[in-house]
């Protein structure tokens, strides 16, 4: 194999690929990414056998076509390091992987390229297609919300509803939780409805190797795997096994709640202001809801109470709910500060559901008043 390659694509490729790159696996094949060179295109696929990403380089120079596996840290390094503009030279022989630049050149140790998984490529078959503006909202507004960490397998991915209809995203940690709705087209012809629970980072890879906003994102649902494409780029990640939450129940119909209409800046900000003197032993801001007003009161026994008033339309009765003004914090970063958001509230013991008006949904579990 031989090609030559500008810096700022296999770039932005590698930096891509590096991130589904294990730094460390039972089997060290995994630690490289593999470099396939065709007439007139190459493709830079990494794995770890749990998410994979495809990328292809357009512009790319083949003298002679082939695949070498390359070290993806010394490689990332290599091309980091070198001036813009610069055009590399990538070689392999039956030894080693050769990769030149004007001034510099590097010989890599090889490995066989066919102890490399395969990566899956996007299927020729009917599939779902969102704006890639709708993809970066639905990441953004649910991944925050999953939990890594709990024994519910489930609760480590985001549920992606998907039908002609519309896709439906939502992300959960059993204490609050994360819904985004938005339309879908499809393309090629009529994709079975799928409902995946995709790992919370393979979303937060697609997110990053989102496209220009005119683009669109294509989705294809497996019985194992899902395939999600943007622009040049293809991810692939297995599907997290488990059974997701009911999470319709949680988003029940309140008339007789009482809303109250929010700006996310000034509210983020008196959040934040009221959390300063809470702790791990008492981590809950009390958010009383009274008439014109929206009083925040932190407090604990070794810094002391806090006392915030922000200026609200509201005349109705008092309600007042204790959260974990993190939760608060976490939902209300992801929007635009001049955002209204709408919140629902019945008691103190109920669950806050805060709604905007682009298909955005978050509910909050209370905090014991006594906490």
């Amino acid at each position: 194999m031989k090609v030559r390659v500008t810096r700022e694509p296999l770039l932005a490729a590698i930096q891509s690929a590096a991130a589904v790159v294990p730094s460390r696996s039972p089997k060290p094949v995994l630690t490289n990414v593999k470099f396939e060179a065709q007439e007139g295109r190459a493709v830079v696929s990494a794995t770890d056998l749990e998410v994979g990403i495809r990328i292809e380089l357009d512009g790319v120079e083949v003298e002679a076509p082939g695949t070498v596996l390359l070290p993806a840290s010394r490689l990332s390094a290599i091309v980091r390091e070198a001036a813009a503009g610069t055009v590399f030279e990538i070689s392999s022989d039956d030894t080693a992987a050769v990769v030149k630049a004007p001034r510099s050149q590097f010989r890599l140790p090889g490995e066989d390229p066919l102890e490399f998984p395969s990566v899956a490529t996007f299927p020729e078959e009917a599939c779902f297609e969102l704006t890639t503006p709708l993809v970066r909202e639905l990441v953004k507004r649910t991944v925050f919300a999953t939990d890594n960490e709990s024994s519910r397998y489930a609760l480590g991915g985001v549920l992606i509803e998907l039908t002609a209809k519309g896709v439906i995203g939502v992300g959960t940690d059993g204490r609050r939780l994360a819904k985004m709705e938005g339309p879908v087209a499809t393309v090629g012809g009529d994709p079975a409805d799928a409902q995946p629970i995709v790992p919370s980072r393979a979303m937060q890879l697609v997110e990053r190797c989102l496209a220009s906003a005119e683009t669109p994102v294509h989705i294809a649902v497996h019985s194992a795997e899902i395939l999600i494409r943007t622009g040049s780029t293809t991810v692939s990640a297995r599907l997290v096994d488990g059974r997701f939450p009911r999470w319709r129940d949680v988003f029940p119909e309140r008339p007789e709640a009482t809303k109250v209409s929010l700006v996310v800046g000034p509210l983020l900000a008196s959040v934040r202001q009221a959390a300063i003197v809470t702790s791990d032993q008492s981590k809950g801001v009390d958010f009383s809801f009274e008439t014109g007003q929206l009083v925040l009161s932190g407090r604990s026994a070794e810094s002391g109470e806090s006392r915030i008033e922000l200026p609200i339309e509201h005349d109705g009765e008092t309600v007042r709910i204790k959260l974990d003004p993190r939760f608060v914090s976490d939902f209300l970063r992801v929007l635009d500060p001049a955002t209204t958001i709408q919140v629902e509230l019945t008691d103190s013991q109920s669950a806050a559901v805060c709604r905007t008006d682009d298909g955005y949904g978050y509910v909050i579990m209370p905090l014991a008043v006594d906490a």
